[in-house]
């Protein structure tokens, strides 16, 4: 989840123009607002791939055009054209979009913030109806609120946890998972003694850096701001984390090079029993089920002197630019999705959670889902509401991992420079 940057930018603005929306019954995107006869409204939507990719059977573009068949099915007048982007590449290809000019209805996928200076995003209220609102989880609609007014709708939420190879486990002779930083590190030397590869998991490479790092932050009383708002990333404590986890990384302990490393790609190899340990969510569960992985366990992640009481809160977004005026039909494809059979698909098929009371009613007797489900009334979340995040985000995603390669205190007091620099 989150918003991911890389390069490619024109040839993705490119790309955007002239790809055929995955719902589209007749005419394809061509940039039109209205397609021709009847006055059909054509609605333009970008949204991010929880799937394995094109030609996959959990492709972004399969999940889109079972939803959209469905809506323009009972809404014949309105056409959902969806252009379905990889999370790597997303950030950038809307970001080009709206420089030119070539804004999207609808856009789902990691952030909405960055939008809302700019005048971009309509306000919820002008495209969700009060019964779909008022049905949110509070504590993740508020997130969705930049001064009081809220621009962002959660989308899908996740909550985080710490899974642990219990074969590995028996066969390194450790009786129960760690509960502590001491007792983490004492596992993992055991887990390296018994010949595992990869004792802990590390993903700190640029797909979602800023959620590994976070996790630890919680752990040692850490965060990206303090408790009066203000950037924190290199504070003590933050320094202090970091300087143990080069310490793991430093012993081989961890996943070799984390900096380099995608958190897809180390789920991949824990399912494949190459990790004794990992941070994972309910969207790890189908990864280590593809791979044959049956005998984890799931308990909460440890901090420095205790397992943490919070979580990482993760939410993605969905939102509406406000310059084709088509508010109306928005709001009957959100109505759509939210009140109809589409938000319990994708928590299905991804094993993502809801952000509706509702859908977490649901959901309530699934017993792989139940830790996180527990966890989300408590959670902790990223500084969503102020503008600047997605620039620090950016520049988490891109340098931390060298926290655990070089100095720590000198990779985050240079991070803390950039989110003071950014405002």
């Amino acid at each position: 989840m989150n918003m991911k940057l890389a390069g490619g930018a024109a040839l993705g603005l490119a790309t955007l123009l002239v790809l055929a929306g995955c719902g589209s019954g007749g005419s394809g995107g061509g940039g039109n607002d209205q397609a021709s006869g009847g006055g059909q409204v054509t609605l333009k939507m970008v949204a991010a791939d929880y799937g394995d990719g094109p030609g996959k059977p959990n492709s972004g573009e399969t999940f889109w055009k079972g939803v959209v068949d469905e809506f323009q099915a009972a809404n014949p007048n309105i056409k959902v054209d969806v252009t379905v982007i990889n999370w790597n590449d997303i950030d950038k290809q809307v970001a080009t979009m709206v420089q030119n000019g070539q804004v999207p209805d609808i856009l789902q996928t990691g952030d909405y913030s960055g939008f809302v200076g700019d005048g971009l995003l309509y306000k919820v209220d002008e495209v969700l109806s009060p019964n779909v609102s008022g049905d949110m989880l509070q504590k993740f609609a508020e997130f969705g609120k930049v001064d009081g007014t809220a621009y962002g709708i959660p989308f899908v939420s996740s909550a985080r946890a710490l899974f642990y190879n219990k074969d590995l486990f028996s066969k390194a002779g450790i009786a129960e998972p760690p509960k502590t930083w001491d007792e983490l590190k004492a596992a993992a030397e055991k887990l390296k003694a018994a010949g595992v590869t990869q004792p802990f998991g590390l993903p700190l490479g640029q797909e979602e850096a800023q959620a590994e790092s976070f996790l630890w932050m919680l752990g040692n009383g850490g965060a990206y701001k303090d408790a009066s708002g203000k950037w924190a990333i290199n504070s003590p404590q933050n320094v202090e984390t970091f300087t143990y986890l080069k310490g793991l990384v430093d012993a081989g302990l961890t996943t070799p090079n984390p900096g380099t490393k995608d958190r897809k790609t180390v789920w991949e190899d824990f399912g494949a029993g190459k990790v004794g340990m990992v941070n994972g969510g309910p969207m790890s569960i189908p990864i280590f089920d593809a791979a044959g992985m049956k005998n984890y366990g799931i308990v909460p992640i440890p901090g420095k002197s205790g397992p943490l009481d919070t979580t990482l809160g993760v939410m993605d977004w969905i939102m509406a630019f406000n310059k084709n005026g088509h508010a109306a039909e928005i709001k009957k494809f959100f109505d759509f999705f939210y009140t109809g059979s589409a938000a319990q698909k994708i928590s299905d098929l991804y094993k993502l959670l809801p952000v509706t009371n509702g859908g977490l009613q649901k959901l309530a007797g699934d017993e792989k889902l139940k830790p996180f489900l527990d966890a989300l009334p408590n959670a902790s979340f990223y500084p969503f509401q102020d503008h600047q995040w997605p620039a620090v985000s950016a520049a988490i995603k891109q340098t931390i991992g060298g926290a655990v390669a070089d100095d720590p205190a000198k990779v985050l007091g240079d991070l803390q420079k950039t989110a003071e620099a950014a405002g």
